[in-house]
């Protein structure tokens, strides 16, 4: 820009007189578009608080653009944005000196300019305007262009028009503006403010899906082993069948006459000889043996197998061992006694001579029919006497177990449960008593008293034999012949076992007189309540000892 063109005196003496040219406008409008751009204030940030905002003061216009534009420049010839429009007609210009009347679309323009204004300032009262020119804004439209003059202050009011025109639109557009950009920075606050949930990658939902299995796994494990460890001793899973051996220290056990191997291997579990009853009874019965009463000498802990060889005997070099079978006579027991114990026979038939001494009743000449049969087992060195008090022991508790505790009784009682024994099978044990006891009923006609067993005859005799002679079933002198002398034998004939006993002490109630066995094999028994119908059964067992030559002997 030319320096003529920053004095003011040179605007007052070229300018006053002559209308814009279309570069002047241009200039104005440059210079407009850049005042307004320069003074619009920045974007207000957007808060939650109202802010309060001054009103908008009025433009500062710089003295040398006082001067007004000619009048041949109108209001109509610009579009709306404010760009000059070149089409437009030209106007004249009034001549010097006289009065510039705006015409009617001037004073209307005003008027919706003022509307403009006061509806800016009533719609957007938070906006703030800044209207005052900077300095360095006329400085640089003072060297803009060499073009531009200052005016006459006779074209002052036209130039306001405008300007004010201008700077309507410009307002009315910064405030619209700032209205989008109010809303769009409020819409991004709050989305901002809007947590947004952040969806993890499919490495981290592959890892988050393993880890919960495998937790889910843990914990399924874990409750099965405490469910296990819960339902063990309930379903007795936690016991040990068998221990390793070979067991230490010293137990004795006593095994009483009639005990069945269940009762003992309870007694061994208790005194924790052995790990579990069950199991050794499965392990007795395998061996195939035969419990016998006695006093047997375990280890604690020892194996099933290593405790059913105690019991069955197969350790006897360690203690003394013998088996009495039930029905043996006096001497048959004392003999096997001697050979398993050591004990002279002497001795032991010295101590059975003397049956006071073991508390058997006075009718007693000796220890018959009270050393109860079965197995034992002695620690090596045992008296002779406390072996002999042990088997008369067993046979008096059954005796009391069922009942039967007077001394007399108890001696009645094994007599006829010695007779039971030698006469009939084991299952007919209770109606052979039964009928014995009917026979020594006072009043009988049938046999008047007498028991008449071959039984009882051939003990006497000192034999045995399944047939007698009429002379031998005839001799009174044998007072073990219950065909010759009425009532009862003058005491047992043998060893009766638990369940003969039992069934002396409790008969079987019937009215049989007889019986027979006609099967030596089987013993099978035949009853029968009169004579004729006894000898029918007495031909069978002669009939089955003449099928079974040399049986019946």
């Amino acid at each position: 820009m030319s320096p003529v063109n920053n004095d003011p005196s040179n605007d007052a003496a070229e300018g006053r007189n002559r209308p814009l040219t279309r570069r002047e406008i241009r200039a104005r409008e440059r210079f407009l578009e850049t005042q307004n751009q320069e003074v619009l204030p920045p974007p207000v940030p957007v808060h939650f608080e109202p802010v309060a905002v001054p009103k908008p003061q009025p433009a500062y216009v710089p003295d040398y653009a006082s001067a007004a534009p000619d009048a041949g420049i109108h209001a109509t010839d610009f579009h709306d944005d404010g760009v000059l429009n070149e089409t437009a007609p030209s106007h004249a210009a009034p001549s010097h000196g006289e009065t510039v009347q705006p015409d009617e679309d001037v004073r209307q323009h005003d008027a919706s300019h003022d509307d403009l204004l006061q509806h800016a300032d009533t719609v957007q009262p938070d906006v703030e305007h800044y209207d005052v020119v900077h300095p360095d804004i006329v400085e640089h439209d003072a060297l803009h262009d060499d073009s531009v003059h200052s005016y006459d202050v006779a074209h002052g009011d036209e130039f306001h028009e405008l300007q004010a025109h201008a700077d309507g639109f410009e307002h009315h557009d910064s405030q619209f503006d700032f209205e989008v950009h109010h809303e769009h920075d409020a819409h991004d606050l709050m989305a901002a403010a809007t947590p947004v949930p952040k969806v993890p990658s499919k490495k981290v939902r592959r890892r988050r899906r393993l880890l919960a299995l495998l937790l889910t796994l843990t914990v399924f494990v874990a409750a099965v082993a405490v469910g296990a460890q819960f339902l063990k001793p309930l379903l007795g899973m936690d016991k040990v069948s068998d221990y390793p051996g070979p067991g230490t220290g010293s137990v004795t056990i006593t095994v009483a006459p009639g005990s069945g191997p269940k009762l003992v291997a309870t007694n061994l579990q208790s005194q924790h000889v052995i790990a579990d009853a069950d199991s050794f009874v499965a392990a007795f019965t395998a061996a195939g043996g035969e419990l016998s009463p006695g006093d047997f000498t375990f280890k604690t802990e020892m194996k099933n197998s290593d405790a059913v060889n105690v019991l069955l005997g197969k350790d006897s070099s360690k203690v003394m061992y013998f088996a009495l079978s039930a029905g043996l006579r006096i001497g048959e027991s004392l003999d096997a006694i001697s050979k398993g114990s050591g004990i002279p026979l002497s001795e032991l038939k010295a101590l059975s001579d003397s049956p006071a001494q073991f508390g058997i009743p006075a009718p007693a000449k000796n220890l018959e029919g009270f050393l109860a049969p079965g197995e034992y087992r002695f620690p090596l060195g045992t008296p002779a006497k406390d072996i002999l008090q042990k088997l008369v022991t067993a046979t008096t508790d059954e005796l009391k177990a069922q009942g039967v505790t007077d001394p007399a009784k108890q001696y009645q009682a094994i007599t006829v449960a010695s007779i039971v024994q030698a006469e009939g099978g084991q299952a007919d044990y209770g109606n052979v008593a039964g009928a014995i006891y009917n026979r020594l009923k006072p009043g009988n006609t049938e046999t008047n008293g007498l028991i008449q067993s071959d039984a009882t005859v051939t003990y006497g005799l000192g034999t045995k034999t399944f047939h007698l002679t009429d002379a031998q079933k005839a001799d009174k002198s044998n007072p073990y012949n219950t065909y010759a002398n009425v009532g009862l034998p003058v005491g047992p004939i043998g060893s009766p076992g638990k369940t003969a006993i039992d069934a002396a002490a409790k008969p079987t109630a019937n009215n049989y007189l007889y019986w027979v066995t006609i099967n030596l094999d089987t013993k099978e028994t035949k009853f029968s309540s009169t004579l004729a119908e006894h000898l029918k059964y007495v031909d069978q067992y002669n009939a089955w000892c003449a099928a079974n030559a040399g049986r019946c002997v």
